[in-house]
């Protein structure tokens, strides 16, 4: 998939040369699906509950074939294996699955077009990294960093590299937010004044006991750059589990809600406001920051996004994502979109009003960018830039104090303590690469 002539460039040319001979999917019992020489080869590093279903779709569409599985817990790896095996079973040109602990065996085969990357925050940025240097596209689930650095970094070597990359918010990919920002970037709502985006808090320091674990279990390359501590199934469950794990909760491998859900929704004030190349000026935290709400950030245009829940016009409390403006509002969350008055979000644009990309899904979106060299509808930046709000407002929670930010300069304005903040110490040998 690099710019130069690749094995899947060669293969499509030799079977346009040589058509006759080529075999029909039907004859090979694939199920439907196309031909070896046609699918995007994919390797999933990291397989727990969010990314089961990732294996899941990638395994049925007939634009893929999964060829490596990657975790750290053993009896994880080994259902991912299972399911991949069972899923192919009738296809006659499969030649099995690599499982593996170590994600750079995946990365360092050469007859892989991309990975997808489910593991925990924490674990986002090297992998990612090193899988574009190696001529990988990317799927990397959101939020797409653990740090402020890692998101800069991740967005130049995408750009180096020109690889094609979706982070996994795939909010951007709902009709329902589409409409929402539609209606508010064509002035519907009139001179945005406020948007109020209603997610968790910041996440806190670990603090969990040491319990007994299990083998099976890389420990020690499960917390990769986090500070070594014993062993707490909170943070790992073991086994083929159906719940999202809580090391969410803790600093050291996440932002929490903040970045959990503020990743999605965040990004979604993002793209309303037309912000996906730059971000807020500058954040102020409440009276009493322990709260974990309250946040105000400025942009330059002047508008205030604001973390917390908007009360309507109807006297009600509205969660999600709330534009308000001097003409109207628009509420939107997950199968739900709402106005007042209720026309703006109901009549469906003018001739003359601007209609933002349209997603074919959030999936087929990356693999039809992967084919054409395009962006995708929440490019690396994308989920750079709305990761990053999340993170400057988790500094300014923690630290309790107003930051001002420069989005082109990625940095705080005249703070040289919080631009220690970009980055974190890590753990020997997972540093930060270089782009």
């Amino acid at each position: 998939m690099n710019d130069k002539l690749t094995r899947r460039d060669f293969v499509r040319t030799a079977a346009a040369v040589t058509a006759p001979m080529v075999v029909p999917a039907s004859a090979l019992g694939l199920g439907g699906r196309k031909p070896p020489s046609e699918r995007i080869t994919v390797g999933v590093i990291g397989v727990g509950y969010q990314a089961r279903g990732h294996l899941n779709l990638l395994m049925n569409h007939p634009d893929t074939q999964v060829l490596a599985v990657c975790d750290v817990d053993r009896s994880r790896l080994d259902d991912a294996k299972d399911t991949v095996t069972q899923g192919y079973s009738n296809d006659k040109t499969y030649k099995g699955v690599l499982a593996t602990w170590d994600y750079q065996e995946v990365i360092a085969r050469k007859d892989i077009d991309a990975v997808l990357i489910g593991t925990p925050d924490h674990w986002h940025c090297i992998p990612a990294v090193e899988a574009m240097k190696s001529g990988k596209d990317v799927y990397c689930e959101k939020p797409l960093t653990l740090t402020i650095a890692e998101a800069k970094l991740m967005i130049d070597v995408a750009r180096k590299t020109k690889r094609v990359f979706q982070t996994g918010s795939q909010q951007r990919s709902g009709g329902e937010f589409r409409t929402a920002c539609e209606a508010v970037r064509n002035g519907r709502i009139g001179k945005v004044k406020e948007v109020y985006v209603a997610v968790g808090g910041p996440s806190r320091p670990c603090d969990l006991a040491e319990e007994t674990m299990e083998p099976g279990l890389q420990w020690d390359r499960w917390l990769g750059q986090a500070p070594m501590r014993p062993y707490n199934a909170i943070l790992s469950p073991r086994g083929v589990h159906s719940h999202f794990p809580d090391w969410r909760s803790f600093k050291e491998y996440s932002g929490g809600g903040m970045t959990d859900w503020g990743a999605h929704h965040f990004d979604i004030a993002q793209w309303g406001l037309g912000m996906d190349e730059s971000g807020p000026i500058m954040v102020t935290p409440p009276a009493d920051p322990k709260s974990g709400q309250g946040n105000r950030y400025t942009y330059a245009n002047g508008v205030v996004v604001i973390h917390g829940s908007w009360t309507a016009p109807d006297g009600k409390s509205y969660g999600g994502v709330n534009f308000v403006g001097e003409n109207g509002a628009v509420h939107v969350d997950r199968g739900q979109i709402q106005s007042w008055p209720d026309n703006i979000v109901k009549e469906p644009l003018g001739a003359t009003e601007k209609p933002l990309r349209k997603s074919p899904g959030h999936h087929q979106d990356w693999f039809d960018c992967i084919r054409s060299r395009q962006r995708c509808i929440c490019d690396v930046e994308i989920g750079a830039r709305s990761v990053t709000v999340c993170h400057i407002g988790n500094h300014a929670y923690w630290n309790g104090r107003e930051l001002k930010w420069d989005p082109k300069g990625w940095h705080f304005v005249g703070d040289k303590e919080a631009n220690r903040w970009l980055d974190r110490e890590r753990r020997g040998p997972w540093k930060l690469p270089r782009a």
